[in-house]
């Protein structure tokens, strides 16, 4: 329900923050086309929070709010900076959040719409808290891990780029009988690389979720050989962690927490787990990092979709005036959550979800047992 002292909307300022994600451009379209014919003027603050602070921004209007559907990046720009953390040239940081709080009120904004994954639900709930602000944000990352919502947008798009890049190593891996090590996106969650190994039928999946032992993972790889199978797909999230690096997680005295920041200075875990599985198995064990290739380019038809629904919803939010939300997708329902009851949390994989059981169930390997 709209706030009892709702008045008339006169205009609203939308960024996108963190990473580049395809689906932006898509909800930037929806927004413009459902908030300006009713009358709202559309600021799209340039390079995130920073175009907030140094007040920096270009006024949207339809015509530009169209052809967005299919374009990838965004057309506002982005960037990581935080306004309580603003860098400076000597390394330091400064809280810049009045700075951002005096952009909104010199433009007379009703409302600051924030696209971002969790850092940016944490940066708009900031503002609000400290400067009184109307915000409402939307959950965009294709790590797929922003708390609250069934699904981010981006996630189809990057989980389609990893599973077709693992579908054509498939043919490398077949014809040299190599052991292909595809290093996947994800630092604190595991749905990336998760949908796109069993999407790409990868024999072994590694994720943080799921401490595994690079033993097991080598003698999944030597029973794939006793059966004639001499090739092999073993997709890993970024922050896939083994059962010693779990155990020293879980001690919080400073000594180990040393020992553990120094050892993530070292190789990633695919660098690692390839040295071993090539010892182990004998077969030439090859790298392949994804990176930024996840994403970039145009968004799905499915994150089309989706993007288009979440930024009609941060309109409607809009327009009836319930702010202090994030967009979240329930079911095959849009629905507005409290930024208050998802900041600072994470969308990790369930152990029992049925993602992990269906790719135990087809013979996956998840590291923890053959």
């Amino acid at each position: 329900m709209a706030r009892k002292d709702s008045k008339p909307l006169h205009s609203v300022g939308v960024l996108t923050a963190g990473g580049d994600c395809p689906g932006l451009n898509a909800v930037i379209r929806a927004l413009g086309k459902t908030l300006i014919p009713e009358g709202v003027e559309v600021y799209g603050f340039l390079s995130g929070f920073t175009g907030l602070i140094d007040n920096r921004y270009v006024k949207l209007s339809e015509e530009e709010c169209s052809g967005l559907l299919t374009v990838g990046g965004t057309i506002l720009r982005t960037s990581r900076d935080k306004p309580n953390k603003m860098p400076l040239p000597d390394g330091r940081t400064r809280d810049m959040t009045g700075a951002a709080i005096e952009s909104y009120k010199r433009l007379n904004l009703d409302c600051l719409i924030c696209l971002g994954g969790g850092g940016t639900q944490k940066n708009a709930y900031h503002l609000m808290k400290e400067g009184g602000i109307n915000v409402i944000t939307a959950p965009k990352t294709i790590d797929n891990d922003v708390f609250g919502t069934d699904v981010c947008f981006g996630y189809d798009t990057g989980m389609t780029i990893a599973a077709e890049a693992i579908d054509r190593l498939h043919t490398t891996a077949s014809s040299h009988h190599r052991v292909m090590v595809v290093d996947i996106m994800g630092n604190n969650s595991g749905w990336l690389a998760l949908g796109a190994g069993v999407a790409g039928g990868a024999d072994v999946i590694l994720i943080p979720e799921i401490p595994y032992s690079m033993d097991v993972v080598a003698d999944s790889l030597k029973q794939r050989m006793q059966k004639g199978k001499m090739f092999s797909i073993v997709a890993v999230a970024e922050g896939a962690i083994s059962h010693s690096d779990a155990k020293m997680k879980k001690d919080k005295s400073k000594k180990d927490k040393k020992k553990k920041e120094a050892a993530h200075t070292k190789e990633p875990v695919s660098a690692i787990l390839a040295e071993h599985l090539e010892r182990a198995t004998s077969l030439e064990t090859r790298i392949t990092s994804l990176g930024h290739l996840q994403r970039g380019g145009i968004p799905t038809p499915r994150d089309r979709v989706l993007c288009t629904q979440f930024g009609v919803k941060a309109g409607e939010l809009v327009l009836k005036q319930q702010f202090g939300q994030m967009v979240a997708k329930r079911g095959e329902e849009f629905i507005g959550v409290k930024l208050s009851d998802i900041v600072g949390k994470k969308r990790t994989v369930p152990l029992d979800h049925s993602l992990v059981t269906a790719a135990r169930s087809v013979g996956t390997c998840l590291g923890d047992e053959v």
